[in-house]
């Protein structure tokens, strides 16, 4: 579904692209409008300044008759309507000018004349004329000792300047509104490519398909770690359903045969209606092979609950060194019966706290793997110690086949089981209970082998570990 265009990452960054570069557009243009008119009316000023210190002058050197006709020819020269000149004694009255026909509308300002006469120097001060709307820069100045220059200047140039400004910040503002809008809308497409790369990847994806992958650019930017974690994501996505996929084919295994012998069981009780020794033990076999899936289902629960942190165990002091003895004596005659060298080594009393019957079942099935898959006339060999670290470390040594490297793993997910193995009884859960109870204990339980030499596996918990009380 092609979402709102409005709302698009695409349409935001177009929208923030065009308005950032319209703003930074009008600060700079502002600022160069200041700067301009700034420079434009300094310039003014300076050419006013020395119009008043040559009216000093002339009134030092000709009088005051002098400076009246130098008043009227500066204004022929320049123009009548670019600039006037009217002397003035300090009172306001004014006693000489050029033609003020044009400049009608500018008068004697009292408080610049009041403001003149108490810093002694120079006021400027600018006045609208109201027939032509133009405004005109006066300067009032002392030219001789009690009098006063009251000249100003149109300033048509500055207008022209600023009614052109106006037309070149217009046309250039639409201009760069719509460039940089096209510009954003290039560049946000150009960026998010990657992003709908990712999108059609990811709707490509479906149960059966998990073999696609996002192109990567090999950029090293920002949208290629996003394409390499998204790959990723895909590869430990398909991992886990073939994982799943695993465990249910291993479920489904697991389960088919107590099934199957149930339901043996049943038709022979109904062949042999009339032996009830016969139902008897059909009854028994129902009721062993019952507990078998309602302890997989049990031990199922155990570790799902382990795993997401919400498992029922009870820790108390434990004396370990007891525990891994009896467990020991318990396995005795297995490995009678199997003539395998069977020795227990245990250090003196080593406390933990511990869930007791967790920990033992758990030792009690790396025991019976052991001494399962060792041949007659093998070895199994348990060693009980303490770690310098602070830990005690069990470890069951036998002489079975081994196990391949690349399966060391692979032996504690729940359900697995080697094709070596699928002939001996066992639901593929043992080793998985084993180390989420040893992780629950704060320890772990590892493995060490070679293939036709034998197996170790190492497990080690914490001297005391309170913490996880």
């Amino acid at each position: 579904m092609m979402p709102d265009l409005f709302k698009t990452i695409a349409f935001r960054l177009t929208l923030w692209y065009a308005g950032i570069f319209s703003v930074s557009s009008c600060v700079a243009f502002a600022l160069f409008y200041f700067l301009a008119t700034q420079t434009l009316q300094e310039q003014t000023d300076r050419d006013l300044l020395e119009k008043a210190r040559y009216f000093s002058t002339v009134i030092q050197r000709n009088g005051i008759m002098g400076a009246s006709k130098l008043a009227v020819i500066e204004a022929q020269a320049a123009g009548e309507k670019r600039i006037f000149f009217r002397l003035l004694y300090p009172n306001g009255e004014v006693f000489a000018s050029s033609h003020m026909s044009y400049w009608k509308d500018i008068s004697i300002d009292q408080g610049a004349i009041n403001t003149l006469a108490r810093t002694k120097g120079h006021v400027f001060m600018t006045w609208l004329i109201t027939p032509n709307d133009q405004k005109a820069r006066v300067l009032y100045s002392f030219v001789a000792d009690n009098v006063i220059l009251q000249t100003g200047v149109a300033m048509d140039f500055q207008s022209k300047f600023i009614s052109a400004f106006k037309t070149v910040f217009i046309v250039s503002m639409g201009f760069i509104i719509i460039f940089s809008a096209v510009s954003g809308l290039f560049l946000s497409k150009k960026a998010l490519s990657g992003v709908k790369a990712i999108t059609r990847t990811a709707n490509s994806i479906t149960g059966a398909n998990l073999e696609e992958r996002v192109p990567q650019t090999g950029n090293q930017d920002e949208l290629d770690l996003l394409a390499v974690t998204f790959n990723r994501m895909l590869d430990r996505i398909e991992a886990l359903i073939k994982s799943i996929r695993e465990m249910s084919d291993n479920i489904a295994h697991d389960l088919k045969s107590p099934l199957t012998r149930i339901r043996g069981f049943a038709e022979i009780a109904l062949v042999n209606m009339d032996e009830i020794d016969t139902y008897r033990g059909m009854a028994a076999n129902t009721i062993e092979e019952s507990d078998r899936l309602l302890d997989m289902i049990n031990t199922m629960l155990v570790i799902s609950r382990a795993e997401s942190g919400e498992g029922q165990f009870l820790y108390k002091p434990v004396d370990l060194s007891a525990m891994v003895q009896e467990a020991c004596d318990l396995f005795v005659p297995v490995a009678e019966d199997k003539q395998i060298q069977f020795t227990c080594e245990v250090a003196d009393y080593i406390e933990i706290e511990a869930d007791a019957k967790m920990l033992q079942r758990a030792f009690s099935n790396l025991l019976d793997n052991a001494l399962k898959y060792t041949r007659e006339k093998g070895r199994v060999h348990v060693r009980l110690e303490r770690e310098s670290n602070g830990t005690a470390q069990i470890l069951i040594t036998d002489t079975g086949p081994g196990i391949d490297p690349k399966y060391f793993e692979k032996i504690f997910e729940r359900f697995y089981r080697a094709e070596s193995s699928r002939t001996s009884p066992g639901t593929g859960l043992g080793l998985s209970f084993a180390r989420t109870v040893a992780r629950q204990h704060k320890g772990d339980l590892t493995v060490a082998s070679q293939l036709g030499k034998g197996t170790v596996f190492t497990m080690r918990l914490p001297y005391r570990n309170t913490q996880i009380i």
